[in-house]
């Protein structure tokens, strides 16, 4: 029954945390406005874009993987009893396989990529597990 609960907890934590990242690629052109004349909502229109991109259009993109996986790790690691951890690095790890994939497909500078791989998935899985488990403890539970 653990088990089932931990795997219902990591598909919760990845729908979840899908939302977020598709939320924010959603509203980040609106904040930090695309190159005049490029189609940002294809691979080719990206490819075609990518020489007029500057550092700033890579924020959004970040933010929606970084903040993605904080808040699948984070929901899995508040539904699950057992295998907390687990369940935070499997959403962590997931969210990564995807962003291999989605690297292969979007065309993207390699600084990007690396920074992306690197930084986005398995440090912010292991922060929304952090704050899952002890955010909420109160002063006198630390004591």
């Amino acid at each position: 029954m653990n088990i089932l609960k931990l795997v219902l907890a990591i598909a919760i934590g990845l729908a979840l945390g899908g939302i977020v990242n598709m939320a924010l690629v959603a509203i980040g052109g609106y904040f930090i406005t695309p190159p005049a004349g490029a189609d940002m909502s294809t691979a080719e229109g990206i490819r075609a874009a990518l020489p007029q991109l500057e550092a700033r259009h890579y924020l959004f993109p970040f933010l929606a993987h970084a903040l993605g996986t904080l808040v699948g790790a984070f929901v899995a690691v508040k539904i699950t009893w057992h295998y907390k951890q687990v369940a935070a690095l499997a959403v962590g790890g997931l969210f990564f396989v995807g962003g291999v994939i989605a690297a292969r497909m979007i065309p993207a500078p390699t600084w990007f990529i690396a920074l992306d791989l690197i930084a986005a998935y398995f440090p912010f899985a292991w922060l929304g597990y952090i704050v899952a488990r002890y955010g909420t403890r109160s002063a006198a539970d630390v004591t």
